[in-house]
């Protein structure tokens, strides 16, 4: 008890310190990775490299895979590293920072050869992506260690709000570049920006403090760690639940990365669009975020999760009815609510159904389940698309969304309000 006692005491020492780095963090953060806008500005420099959507699917699957998939890989490790900050500051500086530089050279091959810029584009693009899929359950098992739960959703909140405020600036700043500049400098420039800003953001997160805790479970063999997983899925059936409806939420992704396209191809409308729409993007997500962060401070993360649904479906039915281009703004609007509930709310509550010494295996579990059939959903989207048109696409993601609201809603339950026993079985 009284190591558990000293425990708190040193976090709420280090609170104030912790959150100002970790926004400042944040915000850089945002920011830079504002210029390598996945649904917007990476999609249309796939287009001007390939007319093929199959491309823009695999990009979609290349971010929702390279995020999520590596988590349960790296879940056993990071469970038994006294100092969960240590992984994103040392490997999310070869494997996240070093990848996007090379990434902003890869435009001006373009000129010459568009297909060997097309092919380093999504080997560093896999680089980066993974490098940073590989570092997320350590820094997620940081951020509830560092912050008490009761104050994660705040801290997350004012940081995603400011952090995509920050992102406002860039998606204009990114919108004058692309208009201003010629095809491939301007894309080239904003690359390179992000390179420089995702940089300077590690310097904030190697000054977070964090009290050293060696894990109280015993090391467990690769082998050993796999084989509990299948247990943990039978014996908790609220989390199994909660997975069920997050994989038929992966749908949205068959729309999510057609939208800037399909509006510039109908419309004939110019790159610069593409900053614009994120703009509207990162103005729902500033929202979403704030929102959502003050919700789940007072009611749980799931009714955020159930908004972001909620915005999903509207952003599928409006993409399907859209009569003209200015609909997109409120499409792109909606699409950063949805976003912000998904990625505040959808990530932070799995921190919440287990207890601390077995949250990186929830966490590594969830997130790669919920990645491989993420990996899938677009490369089914591209097919559609290319096979059916982006209207049935978009009518069919309105249907899935609508059955993942569902489920979440009546067959998952708030994990804070749940009494669990130690194996994370509802008591």
């Amino acid at each position: 008890m009284t190591s558990i006692n000293s425990t708190h005491s040193q976090i709420e020492q280090d609170y104030q310190h912790n959150f100002r780095v970790n926004l400042i963090d944040g915000v850089l953060f945002f920011f830079g990775i504002s210029f390598l806008a996945n649904n917007t500005i990476l999609p249309l420099y796939v287009s001007r490299l390939t007319d093929n959507p199959f491309y823009i699917g695999l990009l979609a699957t290349v971010v929702s895979a390279g995020y999520l998939i590596p988590q349960l890989f790296t879940a056993n490790w990071v469970q038994r590293q006294p100092l969960k900050k240590s992984i994103p500051i040392r490997i999310g500086l070869v494997h996240i920072r070093l990848p996007i530089f090379l990434l902003a050279a890869t435009p001006l091959l373009a000129i010459r050869n568009p297909q060997l810029a097309l092919i380093l584009f999504f080997i560093f693009t896999s680089w980066q992506i993974f490098g940073a899929g590989t570092t997320l359950v350590s820094w997620q098992d940081m951020i509830a260690k560092i912050f008490p739960v009761e104050r994660r959703g705040r801290f997350m909140g004012l940081t995603r709000f400011l952090g995509t405020g920050s992102g406002v600036l860039a998606a204009g700043i990114a919108t004058w570049i692309l208009d201003y500049f010629v095809f491939p400098y301007n894309y080239a420039l904003c690359f390179l920006i992000a390179a420089v800003f995702i940089l300077f953001s590690r310097i904030f997160l190697a000054r977070t403090r964090e009290d050293p805790q060696p894990s109280p479970k015993p090391p467990q063999s690769q082998i050993e760690f796999w084989r509990q997983l299948p247990m943990i899925l039978k014996s908790d059936r609220n989390f199994r639940n909660f997975i069920i409806s997050r994989i038929v939420a992966t749908g949205n992704a068959l729309a999510l990365g057609f939208l800037a396209v399909y509006a510039v191809e109908r419309w004939q409308l110019s790159d610069s669009q593409a900053g614009l729409f994120t703009t509207f993007a990162l103005i729902g997500s500033a929202g979403g975020y704030l929102l959502f962060g003050w919700f789940a401070d007072k009611f749980g993360h799931k009714l955020g999760l159930e908004l972001g649904y909620l915005a999903s479906i509207a952003v599928a039915a409006l993409a399907f009815w859209a009569p003209a281009p200015a609909w997109f703004y409120l499409i792109f609007f909606l699409t950063g609510i949805s976003m912000a509930g998904f990625s505040l709310s959808g990530f932070m509550i799995i921190f919440e159904f287990s207890d601390p010494e077995d949250r990186p295996v929830y966490i590594g579990l969830a997130n790669t389940i919920i990645g491989i059939f993420s990996a899938i959903a677009p490369l089914i989207g591209s097919w559609i698309v290319s096979g059916m048109g982006y209207h049935v696409n978009f009518g069919i993601t309105f249907v899935v969304a609508v059955i993942s609201l569902i489920l979440l809603h009546w067959t998952v339950a708030e994990p804070r309000n749940i009494p669990r026993t130690k194996s994370g079985e509802l008591a």
